[in-house]
């Protein structure tokens, strides 16, 4: 959530007529994340968060609002797209594509407990289930493939040793990846910057424009690679286990994923450690940006290779 696209004050009041949502009142650029350009708007008709896409393909759009909407419905907390008053909740703006969603209330934690865990588990399960009859079909644009290319373009930018750890995980995940994993809808990004509580309950799960269908294990990974780890990357157990109990008890785990767990925990950490090296070494010109420290899951990686996590046992079928 950046501003690489600038909107004035007529533009959006513009924007704003094709839709009922009243008078503009305020609007401010949102500076936290690094992929779309994002602001908060408020108007006599309510609060919403106007998102104008940067880099995401128009023709994959409609899957994510969909989603958004389908687990609204089901009673995710997710924030349902506006739609203008021609049905349409995907616009144009500044030459980019454009939507209003609603606004959901609370705030994001900087340092999530092991209450802030369980409930992250807990929403995490509940919309894995919600999402199990959305027919959308959309591929992971950030999976194997994807790792590959970034590896690519990032070749003679790296030092010796990252480029070896690199070119070993590549190698390591191309020989995990053959086992027959559950799989479904995905948020693909669920870092705690994108929950929102009040006390420790989840009011809001934003930002699913990584959302996809890919292996549910893996989305598990992607968050407890951020929410429950220690600055050195060693993985906090105690939050660890709050989360992933919570979302066992609302998706049982297989057995078979029980060997998929520290091999998925590495695949997350690649793949963020080399979204944010491509962004470091590629940047994009942008009013407000925000970069993130790639060494983060640099270090993230290298705990889970030296010391690889294990799923609790009471939590797999006996």
């Amino acid at each position: 959530m950046s501003v690489y696209t600038p909107v004035g004050g007529d533009e959006l009041r513009a924007f704003l007529a094709t839709y009922d949502v009243g008078e503009l009142r305020d609007y401010r650029g949102i500076s936290a994340g690094i992929e779309n350009t994002n602001y908060f708007v408020d108007t006599s008709g309510g609060r919403w968060v106007l998102t104008l896409f940067e880099t995401l393909p128009e023709a994959e759009l409609p899957f994510c609002l969909d989603l958004m909407g389908h687990l609204a419905a089901r009673g995710v907390p997710s924030p349902r797209p506006q739609p203008d008053r021609q049905g349409q909740v995907l616009r144009r703006l500044n030459d980019r594509p454009a939507a209003l969603v609603q606004r959901l209330s609370g705030a994001s934690v900087s340092s999530p407990s092991v209450d802030h865990c369980a409930a992250m588990g807990r929403a995490l399960g509940r919309l894995h289930r919600a999402a199990g009859d959305f027919p959308g079909v959309r591929a992971n644009s950030r999976g194997p493939a994807w790792w590959q290319q970034a590896a690519a373009r990032l070749d003679g930018r790296l030092d010796a040793a990252q480029a070896a750890l690199l070119r070993e995980e590549l190698a390591h995940q191309e020989r995990f990846r053959h086992l027959d994993l559950p799989t479904g809808i995905i948020h693909g990004d669920l870092f705690h910057d994108n929950a929102l509580f009040e006390a420790t309950r989840i009011s809001g799960l934003i930002d699913f424009y990584y959302a996809c269908r890919d292996v549910l294990l893996f989305d598990v990974a992607i968050a407890v690679n951020d929410w429950c780890v220690r600055a050195d990357g060693t993985l906090d157990e105690h939050r660890a286990n709050a989360a992933l109990s919570a979302y066992a008890a609302e998706r049982p785990l297989q057995a078979v994923e029980a060997l998929a767990w520290a091999p998925l925990l590495r695949a997350a950490a690649l793949r963020f450690w080399l979204s944010r090296l491509v962004d470091l070494h590629f940047p994009r010109p942008g009013e407000i940006t925000h970069t993130k420290d790639p060494q983060v899951f640099r270090r993230i990686l290298e705990r889970h290779i030296a010391a690889p996590p294990s799923l609790p046992a009471p939590l797999l079928p006996g």
